[in-house]
């Protein structure tokens, strides 16, 4: 998803966006209204994340505006404001969701893939001109056939691709796709990527030699 993040906390605005990109989203990060507008009156977005009290425009006026300028992406405002009142005017003033702060970040993430549902917007992650990830449906889009993956495997690829910049080891792996409670070897690691290899290519795995994997796209 492309989203457009307007936080004016610089700490909270910096954790945010990497936690979304982390989650395979583009993030365009804004500090006020008025930036944020450029933005918007410029390019097209998949979801709008809005702190309420930042300079210029609060978020609940910024967002009637682009309502009544027939922008209709979907919001999800996040604010200390706690007021019933002030939930009631977020959803006025035409807000999907609302989340007080402060939040857990797989509470965004949740909410966020509830606005995805409800608008059924794409969950493909392309990973490259000719190969895509459906994260929803468990599989491989490769020259337009489909591959069906495990939830684990499909976790694999997906944190690989997350991390395509740096060498991932097999422990890293387990540590980030299986909860702390899971007894997983590392071969059960090495059958995933030998599937994903079968469906990829040998050459878009790397096996980097006592160290781990990277993704080569």
């Amino acid at each position: 998803m492309k989203i457009l993040l307007l936080e004016d906390d610089l700490i909270l605005n910096e954790i945010l966006q990497e936690h979304l990109i982390t989650q395979n989203h583009t993030v365009i990060t804004t500090f006020t209204s008025n930036e944020a507008q450029d933005y918007l009156y410029s390019q097209n977005f998949d979801l709008l994340i809005l702190d309420v009290n930042v300079p210029d425009l609060n978020g609940f006026e910024l967002l009637k505006e682009l309502r009544n300028h027939n922008i209709k992406t979907p919001a999800i405002f996040i604010t200390s404001l706690s007021m019933v009142e002030d939930m009631q005017k977020g959803f006025e003033s035409g807000c999907e969701d609302y989340i007080r702060k402060p939040f857990e970040l797989k509470e965004l993430d949740l909410r966020i893939n509830n606005i995805k549902r409800l608008f059924n917007i794409d969950l493909k992650t392309k990973i490259s001109e000719n190969i895509y990830l459906d994260l929803q449906n468990y599989q491989i889009i490769k020259d337009n056939k489909i591959y069906n993956l495990s939830k684990k495997e499909c976790e694999v690829l997906q944190y690989l691709f997350t991390n395509s910049s740096k060498i991932v080891s097999i422990d890293e792996l387990i540590t980030n796709i299986y909860s702390y409670e899971d007894n997983v070897d590392s071969s059960t690691i090495r059958t995933y990527i030998k599937n994903l290899r079968k469906i990829l290519g040998e050459d878009k795995i790397l096996n980097i030699r006592g160290v781990g994997y990277r993704l080569n796209f």
